[in-house]
């Protein structure tokens, strides 16, 4: 009896495992629209646009309006961050500085980590809650959360043993891509999940899902979950990509793609 109840677990693991491994995610053309960008950092539910353009002016879009954030001091921004529109973050990473901007693109706060002490160099930033952000500290490999209004590091992870590639967050997880590994960390800094990158070079993130970039093709990893799941989807150039609930946006050759996601 005993061994019929353990055959029984075990086959319904399998199947379990099974299910989970084998469902179908496709991301179906809904629209296009043109634009010419350097770089594109956000579309909120709104559709509200954040982009870059050649001349490294920083520029939020709606419907009605375009404003414009400019400080050709700092050249070229390496990231922007507009989870919170409220508090909107620029990275200059030749500079190793930040700025952070409100909703009608004023600066609120500029950072300097040249000047900061301890000195701090900085590869890569996202966004954490309240007045926090998180860095990667690139001489000592590790994540930190650091509050730019009192000037205070909050938390250290601990470090990492390979390369960097991308750093994606919001209030309540921060996922550190490397060459080896994807790292989930909970706001507290505790480490969550860890998962071997087989490939994976790029990330985007909402509330919803993490979507990861491997050579043309995209894959998906849905919150709580450990497996990746490839996104089926139209063979083309991704310069750059977003996602956004269940859309994901694909930039290339001045046209930006609207692709709503089907998870079944």
């Amino acid at each position: 009896m005993q061994k019929l109840v353990i055959l029984f677990l075990f086959f319904s693991l399998f199947s379990f495992s099974q299910d989970k491994t084998q469902r179908q995610i496709t991301a179906t053309l809904k629209d296009s629209t043109q634009l010419k960008a350097k770089a594109i950092f956000g579309i909120d539910n709104f559709g509200t646009l954040y982009y870059a353009t050649d001349n490294n002016s920083f520029h939020k879009k709606t419907k009605d309006t375009t404003i414009t954030y400019a400080n050709f001091q700092l050249g070229d921004i390496t990231s922007a961050n507009t989870f919170n529109p409220l508090k909107i973050n620029l990275f200059y990473k030749d500079f190793n500085t930040v700025v952070v901007l409100d909703n009608r693109l004023a600066e609120i706060k500029k950072v300097d980590f040249n000047t900061i002490q301890p000195y701090k160099n900085v590869s890569f930033v996202s966004s954490g809650f309240d007045n926090s952000l998180w860095l990667f500290n690139q001489d000592y490999q590790y994540l930190e959360l650091y509050d730019f209004k009192a000037n205070k590091i909050k938390l250290k992870t601990v470090p990492v043993q390979s390369e960097v590639l991308d750093l994606k967050s919001d209030y309540n997880y921060c996922y550190l891509l490397t060459k080896n590994y994807l790292y989930v960390y909970s706001y507290f800094g505790s480490l969550i999940r860890k998962i071997e990158n087989s490939g994976y070079e790029s990330i985007a993130f909402n509330e919803a899902h993490l979507v990861l970039k491997k050579g043309e093709s995209l894959f998906i990893l849905e919150k709580n979950e450990s497996i990746i799941t490839p996104i089926q989807h139209p063979k083309m150039l991704i310069k750059q990509f977003l996602v956004t609930n269940e859309t994901v946006y694909i930039y290339g050759f001045n046209l930006l793609h609207l692709y709503q996601l089907k998870i079944e």
